[in-house]
This record gives structure tokens, sequence and C-alpha cells, in this order.
């Protein structure tokens, strides 16, 4: 390539050749070409913008937690929105940056007593994943609470998109359709008691600590939930619990999970998502969707 990202842009962090490993919550996933860390909208407008003027392909990326890069990387410019981490309250309304990790905003809520959020003390992304996938968790999703977004869209303009034109659905939004990127949130809430949402809180952390392997490296949960089904007891029932390939394996806690036990490879990761989605349909006849966004090339 024979653009190089690192001295055209010098008011914030690009690396070059970076193993996305040191950032996936996998422990995975090959090089970089540019990775850069812009801190603020306009330098992430600057960065797409030129991007685009030199056909240069772009990634973005929030916390990298639901997600398997490749062992191959990612060819041209990936961006990675945590320096954008600002949040603040605004009467019942939480505003938050899209780098700002989803459980940081849960915590800012409570402590300004305001409840909503709940569901979120432990969900790993950040406020741009959670809203491009709606995240969720134990009845709980970004679109029941989430007001309004504001993008960066294909055409470079930056817009305040309304719940409605986000179109959420299972783990899907309008951003995903779009090809927009998320630069922000805004959360509408209510007013509640600080101890009744740090209790909820913690009660919701105690289930997520006793049922899931957070001992281990993983991308969270890696499959869909099937209509009339839950991933887990399907993979639990196809007796996969437990089965390996290289450094990657079906959690022995929690079947939905796929946990790295020992220097595992994003290719091992992508055996045994194959290997359970192929042992689960030959018994069930369903078929298991990736929740988990996989992205990048082969080695």
């Amino acid at each position: 390539m024979t653009v190089d990202l690192t001295t055209k842009f010098n008011d914030f962090k690009i690396l070059k050749d970076e193993p996305l490993a040191h950032y996936s919550w996998t422990k995975t996933g090959g090089p970089a070409d540019f990775l850069a860390f812009p801190e603020s909208d306009q330098q992430v407008e600057a960065l797409v913008q030129y991007a685009d003027q030199i056909d240069m392909p772009i990634t973005v990326l929030g916390n990298a937690s639901n997600l398997i890069v490749r062992d191959g990387g990612i060819r041209g410019l990936t961006i990675i929105l945590t320096a954008m981490n600002h949040i603040h309250v605004d009467g019942e309304r939480v505003i938050a940056e899209a780098g700002a990790a989803y459980i940081e905003t849960t915590k800012v809520a409570q402590q300004a007593g305001l409840t909503g959020l709940e569901f979120a003390a432990g969900i790993p992304g950040s406020i741009g994943g959670g809203v491009f996938m709606n995240a969720g968790a134990y009845g709980g999703e970004t679109k029941f609470v989430l007001e309004s977004a504001t993008v960066l869209t294909q055409e470079l303009a930056v817009e305040v998109w309304p719940h409605e034109q986000l179109n959420f659905g299972y783990r899907h939004s309008a951003i995903q359709d779009q090809h927009a990127i998320v630069l922000g949130a805004t959360f509408k809430l209510r007013l509640g008691h600080k101890d009744l949402i740090q209790h909820e809180m913690n009660h919701l952390n105690y289930l997520r600590k006793s049922k899931q392997p957070l001992e281990y490296p993983s991308c969270g949960s890696v499959f869909k939930r099937p209509k009339g089904h839950f991933a887990g007891k399907l993979i639990h029932e196809a007796g996969l619990q437990g089965y390996r390939a290289g450094g990657a394996e079906v959690s022995k806690k929690h079947a939905g999970f796929i946990v790295n036990v020992d220097h595992a490879t994003a290719t091992d990761y992508l055996h045994v998502i194959h290997h359970v989605q192929e042992t689960v349909f030959a018994q069930t006849g369903i078929h298991l969707e990736t929740e988990v966004r996989i992205i990048g090339v082969e080695p």
C-alpha cells in the first residue's frame, strides 16, 4: 500500500500492521494494515473522507467484544472508537459517545438515579456496537431505551437518527443495512432509586458470572437464538460441550460460548463454529446463525 496514514494524520494515534489480537476479546485476529483511534466526530469524518478518496476499504470496530477477526487480518483502514468515550447526563437522558463502554454507561445512569439500563450492566461491548446490533440481555434490549443515535452516513453527513429510523430488530439495526457509523447515542431513561438500580445490576452480574465462562477470553454469545429454541440448549443436547479445535473450545459451563482455552487462533474458532452448526443441523434440522460478527481475510 503506497499511502501511509501514520504520516497523513498525526493528531491522533494510527498504527501500521497492528495485530488485532491485542484488541479483540477472543485474543485472536491478524493484523490491520492501518489501525486508527480517532478522538472526535470530526476526526472520524476526516479519516473516512480521505479513505474514500483513495479507495481504501474501511472497517469500524467498537470494543471488539462480539467479534472474530480472521487470522489474515483486515485490509485497508480499521477504526476503533474506544477513544471517543465521553458520557454525560442531561435530565433523564444519558448521552454517550460511540466508544464508551456499555458497562460504564450503566454506571453513570445508576449514579444519576436513572433506571432502564440495568440489563446492560454486564454487556462488554461499546455503545456504538450496542446500537449497531441492538445488544440486549436478560429481557432488555437497546431499542427499549434508545431515543436517538448520531451517525455518519455513507454520504459523509452527520445526522441524528430517531428511534423509528433505526429499524431495530433482533440483533439488527438500520446501521447494518445502510453502512453508517455510529458516533453517539442518547438514552431516554426514568427516575429511579440508586440503591434499587444497583441491586438489580448486582443481581444480573451475579447471574452472568455464575452462568457464563467469564474466566476465559471469548466473543460472548456466538449464535442467535433460533425461533422457539435456545442455541445453548441445542448445542448441549448435541453433546458438543467440550468440543475443541486447537485452543478454541465449546464452553463446558455454557454451551452458547466458545472460549479461548489455549492460545486459540481465529481459524480454531471458525472450525468450532462450523462443526457446531453442522452437528446441530444434522441432529435437529435447525441452522444456527452466528450472532458474532466475523470479518477479515483468510491467512
